[in-house]
């Protein structure tokens, strides 16, 4: 296995640029996330590590080797796609062993390895039907044991569960960890929905028109992001944004009130350069750091409420398009047209710029 690092990668198709001077280090046996909205340049980044796309700009190394104008077939990664991909009149033996039979490995070690990868995928009893015998986990699965024969350097996925039901999904999310827990091997892994992100990553990549907004753990996007928009991306049900405006400043406190919101006043801790009074801000709070014991005590209308079992969920503004969010937990007594009595406290919520994004510390 080994590590990768890119470098100022740039990509444009014609006179428009998709990738804007990417910096990154994943390290040799990291499970590595990349996660964005549709059109953020994430699976072109991906394509890029593969060698699918040329870079424009930069360079990319996997391990010590230079991998920059390397062909795919040179670079040591396996891809596993969206699209299962497996030759319908193969079985599932010979899917998994067909790319090492026309490289020339010799029969005796192209059996040796597709019987440890369908042990470790738990695919020994199907290596002899072919897909159409499959569920779609199991198909996918077979695709997966098709790089691992491999044994490549770096593993892609690309999307791999999204043709996959909610259920298989959850499994196979799951096979995936433990397939990375097994094999110690360096991933990079594209999808959209962060909670395969959070759940499956040791480093999380949020990519943005093509730019890196910000790389942490799971945890610490989760806890310290950067700006609104890693904030709202990470963490489900997404963060909740009041309006607000400076109210007051001394020392290391802000004060701001909620603008909608009854004029509520909140007193931040920031210790960075204070914005001017009336300054437009956003106070970022997750759904599940509202408590009616918080400190600071609001009121709002509840227009939905989703009874989950263990938890439930009440939105208030349902008819803006970013409604506000409120975890129930275990009160079940709130009903649809009842003004909510809830609070938070100031430390767990954010303050954010409204012209950049960008958070006040």
């Amino acid at each position: 296995m080994a590590g990768l690092e890119l470098r100022k990668v740039e990509k444009s198709f014609g006179s428009v640029d998709v990738i804007h001077g990417v910096d990154l280090s994943v390290d040799d046996g990291e499970f590595t996330v990349f996660v964005g909205p549709s059109g953020c340049g994430k699976s072109t980044l991906l394509r890029l590590i593969a060698g699918l796309e040329d870079a424009t700009r930069g360079s990319m190394t996997i391990g010590d080797v230079d991998v920059t104008k390397a062909e795919p077939a040179d670079r040591g990664v396996a891809m596993v796609f969206q699209s299962y991909a497996l030759y319908p009149h193969m079985t599932v033996e010979e899917n998994m062993g067909f790319g090492l039979k026309m490289t020339g490995h010799p029969a005796s070690e192209v059996s040796s390895r597709v019987a440890r990868a369908a042990e470790i995928l738990h695919l020994g009893p199907l290596l002899k039907r072919k897909p159409k015998q499959l569920s779609g986990g199991q198909r996918q699965r077979v695709a997966i044991g098709r790089s691992i024969v491999r044994q490549p350097k770096v593993f892609l996925f690309d999307e791999p569960l999204s043709n996959l039901d909610a259920e298989l999904r959850v499994q196979m999310r799951l096979e995936i960890a433990k397939l990375h827990k097994d094999l110690g091997a360096t991933m990079i892994y594209v999808t959209h929905d962060q909670v395969e992100a959070m759940t499956l990553a040791d480093k999380i990549v949020v990519l943005r028109a093509g730019r890196v907004e910000q790389v942490g753990s799971p945890l610490h996007l989760y806890d310290d992001p950067d700006n609104a928009f890693v904030a709202g991306f990470i963490g489900s049900p997404r963060m909740n944004f009041l309006p607000a405006v400076v109210a007051a400043s001394e020392g290391d406190t802000l004060t701001v009130r909620l603008t909608d919101m009854g004029n509520v006043v909140v007193p931040m801790n920031i210790s960075t350069p204070h914005p001017q009074k009336g300054t437009a801000l956003s106070l970022g709070l997750r759904p599940e750091h509202f408590d009616p014991a918080g400190a600071i005590s609001i009121e709002t209308p509840i227009d939905v409420i989703e009874h989950l079992g263990g938890s439930s969920f009440a939105y208030s503004r349902s008819e803006e398009e970013m409604p506000l969010t409120i975890e129930l937990r275990d009160n079940r007594q709130v009903q649809e047209g009842d003004v909510l009595k809830t609070g938070f406290n100031p430390e767990r919520a954010f303050l954010f710029d409204d012209g950049t994004g960008l958070r006040l510390r």
